[in-house]
């Protein structure tokens, strides 16, 4: 998301939340319209993909992750950045099912048309799936709540009914590259929740956004998500916040949860596990883009944050092609990374 490079020089564009997200990009996006009438619930499973969701028209139900209902109007709009499970519904308690139990129409590629439910009132909702480049289990999600609202989102973004509207006319036309257009589209609308979230719904929320308003955790955040590969010191990033190294990492550990070593061990190693992955790099070659001495050294660090070994964690992604085995493999890491984290703590 907002993977456009800095036309400044040094760490960033001195807009932290920008800078943030520069690091996030989207590899995909499955797209739908969904035109629901009457009595209707679906039921969205917990995904490794980001979910959002416009509702156009008419209004609905959000069954959140944290078991609270909560009405959504026209206009409004909802980001669950680490995809987890949810409910859409024409009421609360309304008996919900999956997604697929509904009619379901492919138009082209990831973009389908969803028709569903009785005679009554009519609800238009967009939803898709956004693939981000990394995935639940990095610093910079982990971070993020499980839900971003953005109430009366067209009021605050009046240009957001004008790219709803450019969505849907990729979608009917079915021309060369729409699937692409539509990714990118879908990753300003992606950008404009975050950000109407960051200005107007978040409340006292601490955490990621916290960082994101505090603008000299901000500019540090954004160094390292910009450049995860540098030799980052305390010494260098209580420098960029102009503070002594106590004090910078009292500030940063207060705000993040986290102490800035840790912190960047994990942005480090979540990096390296992009190039394991998506790349297919030899594990020598990772450990000398992040300026290990030793391949040992580097698969000792990389098992301690991961949970398995980079030479373990390459067969299983080099394995998983298929859907089922895609999954499979993603569970095996999220058991690996659960595991480090409770013999961390």
């Amino acid at each position: 998301m907002l993977d456009h490079s800095s036309k400044r020089t040094g760490f960033g564009s001195g807009d932290p939340l920008s800078d943030m997200l520069r690091g996030l990009r989207l590899d995909g996006v499955d797209y739908g319209r969904c035109q629901m009438t009457g009595n209707w619930g679906i039921d969205f499973p917990a995904q490794r993909a980001a979910r959002f969701h416009f509702i156009g028209q008419g209004s609905c139900w959000l069954l959140m992750p944290n078991k609270e209902w909560i009405e959504l109007g026209a206009g409004d709009a909802v980001l669950l950045p680490r995809g987890s499970r949810h409910v859409l519904a024409s009421a609360p308690r309304v008996h919900a099912v999956p997604l697929e139990s509904y009619e379901i129409t492919p138009i082209t590629g990831n973009i389908f048309d969803v028709q569903g439910g009785g005679s009554g009132d009519r609800t238009l909702l967009f939803c898709g799936s956004m693939h981000f480049n990394v995935d639940d289990l990095h610093p910079l999600l982990r971070m993020m709540p499980d839900m971003m609202r953005a109430h009366e989102l067209t009021v605050h973004e009046p240009g957001i009914p004008h790219l709803l509207d450019a969505m849907v006319r990729e979608v009917a036309l079915d021309r060369v590259g729409s699937a692409g257009i539509l990714a990118r589209l879908a990753d300003v609308l992606g950008a404009n929740i975050i950000r109407s979230w960051v200005e107007r719904g978040c409340g006292d929320a601490t955490g990621w956004i916290e960082a994101v308003r505090n603008p000299d955790v901000g500019r540090v955040l954004a160094a390292i998500h910009l450049n995860p590969s540098h030799d980052w010191t305390v010494a260098a990033l209580a420098k960029i916040m102009g503070a002594s190294r106590s004090g910078f990492a009292e500030r940063f550990a207060t705000v993040v949860g986290e102490t800035p070593a840790r912190y960047v061990a994990q942005v480090r190693m979540h990096q390296a596990r992009q190039w394991l992955e998506r790349d297919s790099v030899k594990v020598s070659v990772a450990a000398r883009r992040l300026g290990y001495e030793s391949e040992a050294a580097f698969s000792r660090a990389f098992k301690r944050i991961i949970g398995a070994a980079p030479s373990q964690f390459r067969k299983v992604c080099g394995q998983s092609r298929s859907p089922a085995r895609q999954w499979l493999s993603i569970r095996q890491i999220r058991g690996w990374h659960k595991r480090t984290l409770d013999e961390l703590q």
